[in-house]
């Protein structure tokens, strides 16, 4: 389909995504069950969302939960949190805020630049870390994420990781989708969609303020 960028990368399922006026949001169509905690085959459809699903969401994971802890494998920023490899829960100490996105994903590449300028401004105060699931959605590899990095010039701490269990775990219904985790680890509020930098220094400010910072 013309026009539609996320249906171009993902030729195999261009038949069934639909177009409409202005695209914000790469979202996912599942058929059947998703068993990534059994192992077995994930059967997602991708699709792209468009108009008004940038929304801030705490109706599918209850605040205030402890946020599943998983492995990140890093592509930028070992300097920064000091290891090529860590974990969620290595972080506690200062809110963080966890980005999903990938390489092939229009409205990802759209938010990433005011990504960066939120990380140089809350430098030392919030963690910002971006997670590559372009493996499990249909939106492009390990390769595709780092060269939108170097595309994008954007230097904040970025990188993947091998437990699909984690698009069932933080309910990721599609790109981009952003956590604010609280310093002791539990889920202050969830957004799908893109964000604007107003918005996510709004938020973090929140978390801020209730860890006395």
């Amino acid at each position: 389909m013309a026009g539609n960028a996320c249906g171009n990368e993902f030729r195999p399922f261009r038949a069934i995504l639909k177009t409409r006026s202005s695209q914000s949001y790469c979202s996912v169509s599942r058929l059947g069950i998703l068993p990534f905690l059994l192992a077995a085959l994930a059967l997602l459809l991708v699709g792209c969302s468009y108009g008004s699903t940038n929304q801030e969401s705490t109706s599918t994971v209850e605040t205030k939960d402890i946020v599943a802890d998983f492995r990140i494998g890093l592509y930028q920023g070992q300097d920064d949190l000091g290891a090529a490899e860590i974990s969620l829960s290595d972080l506690r100490g200062k809110p963080v805020v966890l980005n999903y996105w990938a390489g092939l994903c229009p409205p990802c590449r759209a938010e990433m630049p005011e990504f960066q300028e939120f990380a140089d401004e809350y430098e030392g105060k919030i963690t910002l870390i971006g997670v590559d699931l372009g493996q499990y959605l249909g939106l492009g590899s390990r390769e595709d994420a780092q060269k939108l990095l170097v595309d994008l010039g954007v230097t904040y701490p970025a990188g993947f990781t091998d437990d699909g269990s984690l698009v069932e775990a933080h309910r990721v219904l599609g790109l981009p989708t952003t956590i604010f985790v609280t310093a002791d680890g539990h889920l202050h509020k969830k957004w799908d969609g893109v964000l604007n930098k107003d918005k996510l220094s709004e938020i973090s400010d929140e978390m801020l303020v209730d860890a006395g910072g």
